[in-house]
């Protein structure tokens, strides 16, 4: 049954500010919240000293870190929260390095997470510190505010320079350079004031391990998207029963589209067709053009668009409209909710233009593959990333730490050439992930 749209006054957030009482619940609520989501998941750092010695500077104020991080379970905020406020002190001692002050952490997230997730979610990031973007809108208020807390530190901003979820853990599919650029112009203005306090960034990278309990999790899930797709397990194996179970999805999506695939079309150039017609068709609905021919630019510009016209900005009562000017926002607001869902679909896809598995692949790579398959089905029924399902519980949770990249060392080739300077980062960047995930796969449970 389609949910029943209606336009909302625009929800406003505080101040970021740092709440005892927050922290406190994330205690008290916090364990309970980890549980269910992770079950009884161990935390695992490796590589962890530059990870200790970033906070060990930066609380001191003999520097600024900005921590970014991979983000693609849609957690690693959660799990990171965890770790640096009741974790990483006793880590940290067990090598040496004690900190002069409570370690925490102040994470930017996307203006639409305050729509989308809820009134407990409006509460609890604004009372840790988060800080608020848009992604597709100016917002030198934002912006503004981020450059600040790092300037002022002492505690380092969370930053997914991949700009949203990802999806997958075991590769790079694309950075946003919006942390680095940041992180320069930090650099920049720090260094008039204080030439020997530098502008870090210390990449993490998060990855799940799994169990026995792992493998009868994934032939569980398999079995559920089966059901969506109407298959019966025929004594196939692992990667025959994905591969077609996702072909079917792909082939609803083009009859959705109306789209005839080529005779010699690969999967993913099939789900590039189908990914410019949902766009096409999302922004039809909205009655808007792109401003770039960019995916992602659209895509940010249709998630903004939709969400604009079902919370309306700078209305914070909609009692004052006459009923036929509230019906007529409604209707619009329905219809945003209608785009969005080929936008959603979008959002997803992207990521998914990934072979299957093979038989012989490791566990891991196997039930991230199936939770995204199944979420490529949730996507196609019309859902969101709040409609993802996670069931498989990790056994370990690795905090993979990557090497420090020190942006004020680069400031006088940032000065010259800010491409090129912002480009070399990036490059750097990426190369630490991918460090960060070739090491991570050589841990064994």
């Amino acid at each position: 049954m389609m949910p029943v749209i209606a336009a909302s006054p625009d929800r406003k957030v505080p101040e970021p500010h740092i709440s005892k009482l927050a922290l406190f619940a994330i205690r008290i609520l916090g364990r309970i919240y980890l549980f269910f989501w992770l079950g009884i998941a161990r935390m695992v750092i490796r590589n962890g000293r530059p990870f200790y010695e970033a906070y060990q500077r930066a609380l001191a104020g003999k520097s600024r870190c900005i921590l970014v991080f991979r983000h693609p379970n849609g957690g690693e905020p959660q799990i990171l929260m965890w770790f640096i406020l009741f974790i990483l002190r006793r880590k940290a001692r067990k090598e040496g390095i004690k900190f002069c002050k409570r370690p925490l952490i102040s994470f930017v997230y996307g203006y639409e997470v305050a729509h989308w997730g809820g009134a407990i979610a409006r509460w609890i990031m604004p009372a840790m510190g988060a800080m608020p973007v848009h992604h597709s809108k100016v917002d030198s208020a934002g912006m503004t505010r981020i450059i600040k807390t790092i300037l002022n530190g002492p505690y380092p901003v969370g930053i997914a320079p991949e700009g949203q979820v990802s999806y997958t853990t075991e590769s790079v599919p694309r950075l946003e350079q919006g942390s680095v650029r940041i992180g320069f112009q930090a650099a920049e203005r720090l260094e008039k004031k204080d030439k020997n306090c530098p502008v870090e960034i210390l990449p993490v990278s998060i990855h799940f391990r799994y169990g026995s309990m792992g493998r009868w999790s994934l032939n569980k899930l398999i079995r559920k998207i089966e059901k969506y797709t109407g298959f019966k397990n025929d004594g196939e194996g692992f990667t025959e029963r994905l591969r077609r179970a996702r072909d079917y999805i792909l082939e609803q999506n083009e009859k959705r589209y109306e789209i005839i695939p080529g005779k010699d079309q690969s999967f993913a150039e099939r789900v590039d067709v189908i990914m410019e017609a949902a766009l096409n068709s999302a922004e039809r609905i909205l009655g808007i053009k792109p401003k770039s021919n960019e995916l992602f630019e659209r895509m940010y510009f249709i998630r903004q668009t939709s969400w604009d016209r079902m919370v309306i900005p700078d209305i914070n009562n909609l009692d004052s409209l006459t009923p036929l000017e509230r019906a007529i926002m409604d209707l619009s607001a329905g219809e945003a909710w209608h785009a969005s869902r080929h936008m959603e679909l979008v959002d997803f896809a992207w990521y998914f233009r990934i072979p299957v598995p093979a038989e012989n692949a490791p566990l891991y790579v196997k039930i991230e593959y199936a939770q995204n398959l199944l979420d490529f089905a949730n996507r196609t029924m019309g859902g969101a990333y709040s409609n993802r399902v996670l069931n498989v519980h990790p056994k370990r949770m690795l905090i993979q730490t990557g090497s420090i990249i020190n942006l004020s060392e680069r400031l006088p080739e940032y000065k010259k050439n800010k491409k090129a300077a912002i480009a070399n980062a990036m490059n750097d960047m990426e190369k630490s992930f991918l460090d960060c995930i070739n090491c991570a796969s050589e841990y064994q449970i």
